[in-house]
């Protein structure tokens, strides 16, 4: 695999992963630049090699639009218009751009963090511990690229070595396996390296060592899953989206109907590469690293509070163990989240979405919630207007059921529903940002929440035949949205179903959901059950779809790759 030998430039004015530390990365001017070797023996030194490697999320990732739609637009629950659905939100993969970046870009951190890893851990004029953590955050930023791309494609090559330091140019695929064991010794080291959540020391925004302790229980958790046996049963509650109808009501109105929301209950298949792994022993490996994170003996992490949750002035929160942050008014630190997910207006002052608002959840997804759950009543976006309705003063609200309210409306505005993706469940977790009318502005990407590692928890200690131990757990993130506790078990299946829904719930347009269909063995099946979703999206899925392609010109110019993924040419 070629691969650039070096960190190509690193800027002394890097950003880090949160708000609050931004100011000190930004001490610099942005534009001035050193190389490899002119980075000083010296705890700013280590600073900046471990800025290079954390750059890459925003400058050679989510800057572009690339990301997180790669990880997101596949899945049952999200849908938009065709013109941003149509690849990869319809199974269309290959020569897709952001798929071959899902390759080329982490490959790209991995390179950068091989060298920043072994450039820090030569520096002599650094305290041992100051090295520790810096190594451990940058173990943890390479643990997760290959997670990222273990899950995607499956077997990939595994690279531990620069080539400055005798590293191979051409890199061979590794086992599943043996791609899981080098992310699983990364994440054990980081959490033992770096500084806790709560030592004073742990810079705002950076990952801690509870971070990588809640990383290694979702990769346990991930494996786990996969391993369960074939025809493990998963209840999801979904529908086939293909016949929804306008219908015409007895005082002549139209009514758009949506099919029922059935009870599907899918048998899990086997997934590929995870077929030898202890499920019982990887979820008694996620339960106990999750427990780590639960009890604070890597500092303290707690749930923010709902109302608290998405704002700006939160991403630092504790929740948030990876949370990828950006810039307002920042060419190169800035990403287009806001733009894609809520929309920008066409000054700071208005609330006219003049471009964006793009992505959201079908109904099926909305119809999964108690009606006074505050992911729903708050966490998605009931009324709005786009800057084409102004002439007529219109508006458009959601879901559709609002009609019966809308209707009896008299104050000279009109309110209307479209069965498009015009009308979706948008979310507001994007909402808050510095410039509400910029393009490209300042946002969050939550990687990982302390709410992902509670549920983890529920999961695998259902799994390992505690039920009541995971309903305390599953408990905790459902009060937090104002649901209803559950208050009985019902059995391992149900509330396995029940904890895989919560899942779909809690991290909707968080990148999570097409990888806990592939996980449990189902996406197949879920997909299908759907056909066509509430904006005429092809949701049709084959085999093949499990894994992504891998790129072509990876094939062509790597000699120890010489086949793609089943089904692809």
């Amino acid at each position: 695999m070629k691969k650039n030998i070096i960190l190509s430039i690193l800027a002394v004015a890097i950003i880090s992963l949160g708000a609050a530390s931004c100011t000190k990365w930004l001490s610099e001017n942005p534009t001035s630049f050193i190389g490899p070797d002119s980075i000083e023996d010296s705890e700013a030194g280590v600073d900046v090699w471990v800025a290079g490697v954390y750059s890459n999320w925003l400058d050679d990732m989510f800057r572009w639009s690339g990301f997180p739609f790669v990880l997101e637009l596949d899945s049952d629950y999200i849908s938009g218009p065709d013109w941003l659905m149509g690849n990869l939100g319809a199974g269309n993969f290959q020569s897709e751009e952001g798929v071959m970046n899902l390759w080329k870009k982490p490959y790209n951190l991995i390179v950068d963090a091989n060298l920043a890893q072994r450039k820090v851990a030569e520096m002599k004029n650094v305290s041992d511990d100051y090295k520790d953590n810096a190594l451990g955050e940058l173990y943890f930023q390479e643990a997760f690229a290959y997670f990222l791309m273990v899950r995607a494609f499956g077997p990939v090559p595994v690279i531990e070595k620069d080539v400055m330091d005798g590293g191979a140019y051409n890199n061979g695929r590794n086992s599943v396996s043996e791609v899981y064991a080098h992310i699983t010794k990364l994440l054990e080291d980081a959490a033992g390296m770096m500084y806790s959540a709560s030592d004073s020391r742990h810079k705002a925004g950076h990952v801690s060592a509870a971070s990588a302790a809640g990383l290694l229980a979702k990769v346990y958790a991930t494996m786990a899953s996969a391993a369960m046996p074939a025809n493990t049963p998963m209840t999801v509650r979904t529908g086939n989206g293909i016949n929804a109808r306008y219908e015409t009501e007895e005082d002549g109105s139209k009514v758009y109907k949506y099919n029922p929301l059935y009870t599907n209950i899918f048998l899990k298949t086997d997934v590929a590469g995870y077929e030898d792994f202890d499920s019982d022993e990887l979820y008694g490996k996620a339960a106990l690293w999750a427990k780590k994170v639960i009890d604070g003996e890597y500092g303290t992490v707690e749930l923010s509070a709902y109302d608290d949750l998405w704002k700006a002035s939160n991403r630092d929160a504790s929740e948030f163990l990876f949370n990828v942050q950006s810039l307002d008014g920042e060419t190169v630190y800035c990403t287009q989240i806001h733009t894609y997910y809520a929309g920008y207006s066409a000054s700071a002052s208005s609330t006219t979405i003049q471009s964006g608002g793009w992505i959201g959840c079908t109904y099926n997804w909305y119809r999964l919630f108690d009606e006074d759950d505050y992911r729903i009543t708050k966490g998605v976006r009931h009324l709005w207007q786009y800057y084409y309705q102004t002439d007529y003063d219109g508006y458009f609200y959601y879901p559709e059921s609002l009609k019966s309210y809308y209707s009896t409306v008299s104050d000279g505005n009109f309110y209307q529903y479209s069965a498009d993706y015009q009308c979706l469940a948008f979310t507001t977790k994007y909402s808050d940002v510095k410039d509400n009318s910029a393009n490209y502005t300042d946002s969050a990407w939550p990687f990982l929440r302390y709410a992902d590692v509670l549920l983890i928890y529920a999961e695998a200690e259902n799994e390992l035949g505690y039920q009541d131990e995971a309903v305390k757990f599953l408990n905790i993130v459902r009060k937090r949205s104002n649901a209803t506790e559950m208050t009985t078990v019902a059995g391992k299946d149900a509330l396995r179903s029940a904890i895989f829904e919560e899942r779909a719930k809690e991290f909707a347009c968080e990148g999570d959901r097409r990888w806990d269909l592939i996980r449990w063995g189902i996406y197949v099946d879920a997909m299908n059950a759907v056909m066509y979703d509430d904006s005429g999206i092809n949701k049709e899925r084959s085999a093949k779809h499990l894994l992504f392609p891998i790129p072509q010109e990876e094939i062509n110019s790597n000699s120890e790759i010489n086949t793609n993924n089943p089904g692809w040419n």
